[in-house]
């Protein structure tokens, strides 16, 4: 897992980045609190103010990120004053936190600004049961956020905002849904809401005072995830983070105590480890998430072994909740997910092949340079639906077979697209009359590959190496195309991977 978080790649240093100015972000806005006379907890709700609101605002371009941040308040402040004027009443205070879930969940369906409205809703609400918020402290807590936003606002958009410097990422929109119950987000808040009754109850055993920390779990395993099996290694590798950070906790934040300046240093600490290691290992995310929630509470006076405890409980709680509502509200498969993005994925392979042959061919405007990023992405989103199929406590070893198999030839895929967009991009390539042929048969296999019929899919003639660098790296991509169709379904309207 270490390799994984330190070892990953990282081009244009691009999480490094992004975690140092999340670092800097809630420094500075819990050091501008402190000057503007608040409280322990009113600082401590504005750096989580201000963590939310550059970890998690992702809209693709700068003007889209400025407009998310500023609509975090209008969305915040009223949960907020809800969770406050609620706190003394639990039956009513719980029902509002579901509907906070549902909303939350529900408003995915409008992207990238619909997702962290959703999430800051949520953890504000989450916030005011951690500190124990009531109604004479919302003036104050108002204000800290406020004052959060701003001067995270002002690290992001005008301090450090590299982003100005680099084209905006293209955003791999999910595939097409029904109305209804057959669109994803809206089985998810459904899902989302009950696994969240269910911890909300059950973690009142467990602890009528720490009982949001089952029903906080809840909500995260269901963040980034869509099918079952998604669902289901999230799950477990929240739990495993926990437990990591729990026995870190231990070892770190309990003989700390809540000493001023090893908890500030400790702190940034975890927040950058938060915002580094998020993209690429969510067991280690959750560690670093475990420890700056211990130190928060050494802060506030009240972390112990018995503390630590609890929050383990708790989080099996939510843990399990999450697990019994994929499995028994409203399921989406793991194969059905996954088929979608894999024909996503294959239908982006053959518009990078056609931009590229397009460039070579002298048509004006003519990139291919936009389209391979979205492979990337694309390739992404099938590696975290495929998941649960190699995961190594999955039994069925054919399966993980079958889904190694797909993963492997899609990135041939992707090497071969990069190379072939590599000799696009040079302006002394030329144009090889085989080019349209060799793109006219990876439009076939496409087709086939997305339209169950994988069987027809036939790979190069063998002794047809090309010397032409391009030609060179269509015909590998025939021959990755063709290979996927052993291990892709043949029959039409069926998944692609099995699961």
């Amino acid at each position: 897992m270490l390799k994984r978080v330190f070892m990953a790649p990282d081009p244009g240093r691009a999480r490094l980045r992004f975690a140092a100015r999340a670092v800097l972000g809630v420094g500075l806005a819990v050091t501008v609190c402190g000057l503007a006379g608040h409280s322990l907890t009113g600082a401590v709700t504005g750096g989580l103010a201000a963590l939310l609101a550059l970890f998690t605002v992702t809209d693709a371009t700068v003007r889209g990120q400025a407009f998310t941040t500023a609509l975090l308040p209008a969305v915040g402040l009223p949960v907020l004053a809800v969770a406050a004027e609620l706190h003394d009443r639990p039956v009513a205070r719980g029902l509002a936190l579901l509907t906070v879930v549902g909303a939350g969940v529900y408003a995915r369906r409008w992207g990238p600004r619909g997702h962290s409205l959703g999430v800051f809703a949520f953890m504000t609400f989450f916030v005011a049961q951690f500190l124990h918020t009531g109604p004479e402290q919302l003036p104050e807590l108002s204000a800290a956020v406020v004052l959060s936003l701003f001067t995270a606002s002002t690290v992001r958009f005008g301090l450090w905002c590299y982003e100005r410097r680099t084209p905006p990422p293209p955003v791999p929109v999910a595939p097409a849904a029904e109305r209804g119950l057959a669109r994803a987000t809206t089985r998810q808040a459904v899902q989302a809401t009950a696994a969240a009754g269910f911890a909300l109850v059950v973690g009142q055993l467990v602890s009528g005072d720490r009982w949001y920390w089952a029903v906080g779990a809840t909500w995260w395993i269901f963040v980034n995830t869509t099918s079952r099996g998604e669902t289901l290694v999230r799950g477990f590798r929240r739990v495993l983070g926990t437990v990591l950070g729990i026995a870190l906790g231990l070892a770190v934040a309990v003989p700390v105590a809540g000493a001023a300046v090893p908890t500030a240093v400790l702190v940034a600490v975890c927040v950058f480890g938060i915002c580094y290691s998020a993209a690429v290992s969510y067991t280690w995310m959750m560690l670093s998430v475990t420890l700056l929630a211990e130190l928060l509470y050494g802060l506030l006076g009240v972390l112990g072994p018995g503390l630590l405890g609890v929050r383990l409980a708790e989080t099996g709680v939510g843990a399990l909740g999450a697990l019994l509502a994929v499995a028994l509200v409203l399921p989406i498969t793991t194969h059905a997910t996954t088929d979608a993005w894999i024909q996503r994925a294959l239908r982006c392979v053959h518009a990078c092949t056609a931009e590229a042959t397009a460039r070579l061919a002298g048509a004006p405007g003519a990139d291919p340079a936009p389209r391979v990023a979205e492979l990337e992405l694309l390739l992404g989103r099938v590696r975290l639906s495929v998941a649960p199929l190699v995961h190594p406590l999955n039994p069925v070893r054919a399966r993980k077979r079958r889904a190694r198999r797909v993963l492997a030839l899609l990135d041939d895929c992707a090497r071969e697209i990069r190379g072939l967009a590599a000799v696009a991009a040079d302006p002394e390539a030329s144009h090889d009359v085989r080019l349209a042929a060799a793109c006219r048969r990876v439009e076939t296999a496409v087709e086939a590959l997305t339209e169950g019929r994988a069987d027809t899919v036939t790979a190069p003639e063998e002794g047809s190496h090309a010397i032409e660098p391009a030609l060179a790296h269509l015909h590998g991509l025939e021959r990755a195309l063709a290979e996927l169709a052993t291990p892709l379904r043949g029959q039409a309207g069926s998944p692609l991977v099995e699961a």
